[in-house]
C-alpha cells in the first residue's frame, strides 16, 4: 500500500501534506494529555512491531504493494490518535532509510494507513464490542473484523489517489503524467489484494494479539485512555 515517488502528482502530494498535517498536530495534543510513563515505550514498541509487519510486501498491479499493518491493533491497545503517531513514524523511517514509500507521498501514506485506517478499524471494534467484558469474545472478534475492515478501507482510499491522477494530470495528447492507471484498475487491483491477502493476515494478527492479551493479559486494555475513561 505504500505509495512511491511519482506515483501522485505534486498538487496531490501537497493536498495530502495539507490534510495530514492538522491531524499530527491534534494527535501530539491528545498523546500529551493522555499518554503515561507506561504507554510511551508501549507506543515504540508497537510501532516497531507495525514497522516489521509492514516490511513483508506483496508487489500488486499499479505501482503499489498490499502488506499488513497493524493499526487497527495500535489504536485497540493505546487510542487512534496513538496509532496515527506510531504508523506515522514507522513510515517516515521506512521512506527515509529503506525506500519503502515515497518522501513526496508520505502525507498520503501516513493518511491513508495512519489515519484511515486506524480510526475506521477502531470505530468497527468498538461497535462490536460495544460494553462487553475486556476478555469477552466479542472483543477479539470485534478486533479481527474491524482490522479487516479498516485496512481495506485505507486500500480503497490509496486506489482512488492512484486512480485519479491519470484523469487530473496528462499531457495535450492524454498521456498520463503519473499513475497511469483509472479508478476501474486502481479500485479492483487494490481492494483484490487487500482483500483476499493483506486484510486476512491483518485480520488474524490483530484478533490473535487482542484475544491473547484478553485471556492473560486484560490490563493493558486499560492503556487506552477511552478504556480508562469508561472505569
Amino acid at each position: 500500500m505504500h505509495i512511491p515517488d511519482g506515483y501522485l502528482s505534486p498538487a496531490t502530494c501537497g493536498t495530502m501534506y495539507a490534510i495530514s498535517l492538522p491531524l499530527w498536530v491534534r494527535a501530539g495534543v491528545v498523546i500529551r494529555k493522555t499518554f503515561t510513563q507506561r504507554t510511551v515505550p508501549t507506543l515504540a514498541l508497537l510501532s516497531a512491531f507495525s514497522f516489521l509487519i509492514m516490511m513483508f510486501n506483496v508487489p500488486v498491479p499499479g505501482g503499489t504493494t498490499a502488506h499488513a499493518v497493524g493499526g487497527t491493533l495500535i489504536a485497540i491497545l493505546l487510542g487512534p490518535w496513538a496509532a496515527l503517531i506510531g504508523e506515522s513514524l514507522a513510515l517516515v523511517v521506512q521512506a527515509v532509510f529503506f525506500g519503502d514509500g515515497g518522501i513526496t507521498a508520505i502525507g498520503a501514506n501516513c493518511f491513508n494507513m495512519g489515519f484511515v485506517l486506524p480510526f475506521v478499524g477502531y470505530f468497527v471494534y468498538r461497535v462490536i464490542s460495544w460494553r462487553s467484558q475486556l476478555g469477552a469474545r466479542r472483543r477479539w472478534i470485534g478486533a479481527a473484523i474491524g482490522a479487516y475492515v479498516g485496512i481495506n478501507m485505507a486500500a480503497l482510499v490509496a486506489a482512488i489517489e492512484f486512480g485519479i491522477q491519470p484523469y487530473l494530470f496528462h499531457t495535450a495528447t492524454g498521456a498520463p503524467l503519473y499513475c497511469p492507471y483509472g479508478l476501474t484498475q486502481t479500485i479492483p487491483a487494490m481492494l483484490f489484494a487487500h482483500s483476499l491477502i493483506a486484510g486476512p493476515v491483518e485480520a488474524v494478527i490483530t484478533g490473535g494479539v487482542v484475544a491473547f492479551l484478553g485471556k492473560y493479559h486484560p490490563e493493558v486494555f486499560k492503556l487506552n485512555p477511552y478504556e480508562r475513561s469508561e472505569g
